[in-house]
């Protein structure tokens, strides 16, 4: 069955509205959903005291 109301022009003028379309500009002082640097750094820094903390003590109880 045909749809006599389509219209291909129309997805296309919605595409090309849709690629047109420019990010809303943020506000000063929004937070950065990605992350920063330093947080990343920060949490590679506690993870691998972490890991250094488990190897020392397993280290320790082999020595024991």
């Amino acid at each position: 069955m045909a749809d006599n109301d389509y219209d291909p022009a129309g997805s296309t003028q919605m595409f090309r509205a849709f690629v047109e379309e420019t990010p809303a500009p943020q506000a000063p002082g929004s937070v950065n959903t990605y992350g920063t640097n330093s947080n990343r750094t920060g949490m590679i820094a506690v993870i691998a005291v972490a890991v250094l903390a488990v190897l020392g003590a397993v280290i320790w109880l082999a020595a024991k």
